[in-house]
């Protein structure tokens, strides 16, 4: 164990290494910057003031030397302060990332429940009426925009139902509430985000379950359960089941990139203040040190969404030994 943890930490570090690189050299590339966003608007401000502000900055310095400081920086936690308002890179990350880690663990938990049914009654019942239907389901899914999801939304349950709030995770006046009432007003808030983050992994997953299941259910060694006697829901759920967790538990952990990713979209739409509109937000404003923070916490979340995939198939594949020589 102590070999596996090892080589995952250093392909952590390699990974992470490249994610810097790669998120730094686009940054740079990308038209205009934080003196100019800033300034450009203002007739007032001269071109010295402009350059001083790219000194307070270190824009002035080659790109790889600005690379080095802020991998210096990085070693001791420390991602500078934001260009847009001073503050530092790790309070307003800290302020951010629990909205967001909330909303991606309700989107992963959602997909679970909803689609780990969908899957298996879609492979038992192979072209019945709800397997047909299921199918349609996740052709919609895959084929609706997640922005064009989410205005719908927010117009049919927001603005003409007035069933559901379209904006915030809380309401103003939540100091005077009770706790159960926070938490029904906070389960108002996120319906729509978490259904709009969840609703493309739902059609996907169950997808990915009914073919593996339909595969597992092939094979010869359910044939022998079956002949042996034992209960369809035996068979299907404590043999078949099982088998065909292997893969998709690789796929749940892949999927961590996606929701992280989502969160731009749903948190911007939704104006939830989560890492997701911060990120928006900075790339928007060219602050480089809060999108270089940004991006590694995201990365480094996504590396520990793929550790723990790694983890779940050999909980689930008794074969999978956790030795140095397999990883």
């Amino acid at each position: 164990m102590s070999s596996f943890l090892f080589n995952r930490l250093i392909q952590f570090a390699i990974t992470l290494f490249g994610i810097t690189i790669i998120t730094f050299i686009i940054m740079h590339l990308a038209p205009g910057e934080p003196a100019g966003v800033q300034t450009d608007l203002n007739p007032r401000v001269s071109l010295e003031a402009k350059e001083n502000l790219r000194k307070l900055y270190g824009l002035d310095k080659p790109l790889p030397v600005q690379y080095v400081i802020w991998l210096r920086k990085l070693f001791t936690f420390d991602f500078g302060r934001s260009f847009n308002d001073g503050q530092l890179v790790n309070r307003k990350i800290l302020d951010r990332l629990p909205i967001t880690i909330v909303l991606n663990l309700l989107s992963l938990g959602l997909i679970i429940l909803v689609a780990t049914p969908f899957g298996i009654l879609g492979a038992s019942k192979q072209n019945s009426f709800f397997d047909l239907t299921s199918t349609l389901f996740v052709f919609i899914g895959f084929a609706v925009p997640t922005f064009w999801l989410a205005l719908l939304l927010m117009i049919l349950f927001g603005v003409q139902l007035g069933w559901l709030p379209i904006s915030g995770y809380q309401s103003l006046d939540t100091e005077g509430m009770t706790f159960g009432a926070r938490l029904v007003d906070w389960g108002k808030h996120l319906t729509l985000p978490v259904f709009v983050s969840a609703f493309g992994g739902l059609a996907g997953f169950s997808r990915y379950l009914r073919s593996e299941m339909l595969e597992v259910i092939r094979q010869d060694y359910i044939r022998t359960a079956y002949a042996k006697g034992l209960s369809p829901n035996s068979v299907l759920y404590k043999h078949a089941f099982r088998n065909a967790l292997i893969p998709i538990v690789t796929i749940l952990g892949l999927s961590v990139p996606g929701l992280i990713g989502g969160s731009v979209i749903f948190e911007t739409i939704y104006a939830i203040p989560g890492m997701g509109q911060l990120f928006f937000q900075s790339v928007m404003m060219r602050d480089y040190p809060l999108v270089m923070g940004i991006t590694v916490i995201g990365g480094l979340l996504t590396m520990l969404g793929n550790f723990l995939a790694d983890v779940g198939i050999a909980m689930v594949n008794p074969r999978v030994k956790v030795r140095s020589k397999y990883v």
